[in-house]
């Protein structure tokens, strides 16, 4: 019987999992995100190891996983934005195909913003790309306001992203 899902910080020392987590939703989703799977399959096993290392002592990155029966179903980053402490930028949100429609990325987006409120952030913002999808009806139903209008999801690509916030009202905290 399978047990439910589990959310939970990657440590540093996971970089591989990291890795191939984040390759598989790549290669699955790729327009998805601003990153493409090419450009991530560059990266050696340093640079993985060094972006979890560098996240695990910065006090500013919350790099989550979803977890089910020891296998990673589910990924999402939570950043402290570098210009503004007040805001926490929210990408690599992923499910797994299989996992979709079981709440897991609900489960990961209010950890999220969970871990932007004990930070002390004022807004929870992030990206998304355009059109009736099931990340764009979960964000909306999180609370997530659209703000601007669409971009480019990368450099030179037609696909549209839409930005989101979340402002985070102390009463509700």
């Amino acid at each position: 019987m399978s047990t439910l899902p589990t959310i939970r910080t990657l440590e540093a020392s996971e970089w591989a999992q990291y890795r191939d987590v984040r390759l598989r939703s790549l290669a699955e989703s790729s327009n998805a995100f601003g990153s493409t799977l090419a450009a991530e399959q560059e990266r050696s096993g340093e640079a993985w190891k060094e972006r979890l290392s560098s996240a695990a002592v910065s006090g500013q990155d919350c790099p989550l996983i979803a977890e089910q029966d020891s296998v990673i179903i589910g990924l999402v980053w939570a950043k402290v934005d570098s210009s503004d402490d007040s805001a926490v930028n929210v990408f690599q949100m992923w499910v797994a195909p299989e996992y979709r429609g079981r709440g897991v990325g609900s489960m990961l987006l209010r950890e999220a913003v969970a871990w932007a409120r004990r930070h002390n952030a004022r807004i929870v913002q992030l990206g998304v790309a355009c059109g009736d999808t099931s990340a764009v009806r979960l964000y909306t139903q999180a609370g997530f306001k659209v703000v601007g209008a669409p971009e480019p999801l990368r450099p030179g690509s037609e696909l549209l992203a839409q930005s989101m916030q979340l402002l985070l009202d102390e009463a509700a905290a």
